[in-house]
């Protein structure tokens, strides 16, 4: 059997999120590093496995290639279903999509890399405008995300229950982000929360960007 093999960036939050993903289903994989601000996922070599030029890309055992991060995190889930990332029952399921979306379609889309490239390069945008951009789209999900955690009855130590998924994976991602921008998390103390109490876990630590390979 071949092995697994994960394409990927230390500091990509995308990437992160695979990371705690392996880690949580406890599966042992390549690390090949690309550094996107380098434009390594540039290369000839890389765009023939992904041409989207993205990362992360997983190879699967059987040379199955998955991009996007979410797409990947679900088949993990379903090929190796111990533990669980989504709950059985379709609303369980439905909730932790919901969460996890609030990230990954809301927050991330308009603050990953090649955005706030085009700031600086295409409007003229410098770090302090850039950083005030990255805060503001942070804020505009972070808020309703923490009313929701706070509210609901199906959060415990984590997102949806007392076990880490999906929805957990993507938040400390973000979170850890968030930290490269100064975002103030004191109006969130319910994910705060959940984020210390998944860091807790060898699974999310281990996975952090500061403990990879390519870590600057």
């Amino acid at each position: 059997m071949s092995e697994i093999v994960l394409h990927n960036y230390f500091r990509s939050s995308t990437s992160y999120r695979v990371r705690i993903a392996l880690n949580l289903k406890g599966l042992d994989y390549r690390y090949v590093a690309h550094h996107l601000r380098h434009g390594g996922n540039r290369s000839p070599e890389y765009l023939a496995i992904n041409p989207q030029g993205l990362v992360p890309t997983l190879v699967w055992h059987d040379g199955t290639v998955i991009a996007q991060s979410m797409a990947i995190i679900e088949f993990l889930d379903e090929t190796q279903p111990e533990p669980p990332l989504l709950p059985a029952d379709p609303a369980g399921r439905a909730r932790v999509r919901m969460l996890s979306q609030m990230i990954a379609c809301e927050v991330h889309p308009v603050n990953n890399l090649r955005i706030l490239n085009a700031l600086r390069s295409r409007y003229g945008a410098d770090d302090a405008g850039i950083a005030e951009w990255f805060r503001h789209w942070v804020n505009e999900t972070f808020q309703p995300l923490e009313a929701m955690l706070a509210q609901s009855p199906d959060t415990g130590t984590f997102c949806h229950g007392d076990g880490p998924g999906m929805a957990d994976i993507c938040l400390v991602a973000q979170v850890a982000n968030n930290s490269r921008f100064n975002v103030d998390m004191t109006p969130y103390p319910t994910i705060g929360r959940i984020r210390d109490a998944c860091m807790a876990l060898p699974a999310f630590a281990d996975a952090a960007p500061a403990r990879q390979p390519d870590a600057e």
